[in-house]
């Protein structure tokens, strides 16, 4: 199992990505700990995780409250000894669709300071256990859209700020053992649902047939002509938390499948 023994904390985990990822961190031997506003939805992930012989527990908590934060870090080192993996997967509140000189300044600024915000607090309470123990990764995850992203609002301001605090973060604590590395994704086929596509843009309603012309008009401006698939970007994000992954840090891994910038 590649990682075997290790403690690891997923913020966002009832989210469809984050109860894939921590469902995979448990089969391939971690003890999970999902972090959320939600206890019904994150107890529900639990739940899945411990019926197939994984190890989860819940914790309610906003990440945004950094006493909270470092208290439920500080009590799974003193219960298991370590927080080797910590991923960040909080919504940032992002609002696309609106061109910037008709955007309110709070639409614009809002993500940008809840992704700092949030990537930060919950690698800083990760990064001072890490280092005490001399080892760790942590992870986060963007779009990739710093780099020209015209009607995405704060979508690529939020995602240059954490792609930066990202390599800065790996400078200072890589010294110690600890890395510090992301990955960018774009358009996961199977968390685009109308519900979804909705909370970052009003504006935009679509049914069935609308979410699979947009999976089309994505998969066209991709390189590889397809989508990553959710089970590949999961099995990504596992790797990068393994030993194999441990010359990569200070970076992201572009699982779009697009030529973004680097």
């Amino acid at each position: 199992m590649l990682l075997e023994n290790r403690n690891a904390v997923v913020y966002g985990a009832s989210g469809s990505i984050g109860s894939a990822v921590a469902a995979a961190f448990a089969r391939e031997g971690a003890r999970v700990f999902l972090v959320g506003r939600t206890r019904e939805d994150l107890a529900k992930v639990a739940a899945e995780i411990t019926d197939t012989g994984g190890r989860a527990e819940v914790a309610v908590l906003d990440a945004l409250d950094e006493q909270a934060v470092d208290a439920h870090v500080r009590s799974v080192v003193d219960t298991y000894g370590s927080v080797d993996i910590s991923l960040n997967l909080v919504r940032r509140g992002d609002v696309q669709g609106v061109p910037l000189v008709d955007m309110a300044t709070a639409d614009l600024v809002d993500p940008v300071v809840t992704g700092v915000t949030t990537n930060f607090v919950t690698a800083r309470a990760a990064a001072r256990h890490m280092v005490a123990k001399g080892s760790g990764v942590i992870l986060v995850l963007n779009s990739g859209s710093a780099n020209g992203s015209p009607m995405m609002g704060g979508t690529g301001p939020a995602d240059a700020a954490t792609d930066t605090l990202v390599r800065n973060l790996a400078a200072e604590i890589g010294p110690a053992g600890v890395r510090v590395l992301g990955v960018w994704v774009a358009g996961i086929p199977e968390t685009l649902t109308p519900t979804a596509l909705s909370r970052v843009n009003s504006n935009l309603a679509v049914d069935e047939v609308g979410i699979q012309a947009l999976i089309g008009q994505l998969d066209s401006m991709r390189i590889t002509r397809r989508s990553p698939r959710l089970a590949e970007v999961v099995d990504t994000l596992v790797f990068l938390a393994s030993a194999g992954a441990a010359g990569i840090t200070g970076t992201f891994v572009n699982a779009t499948s697009m030529p973004l910038g680097t």
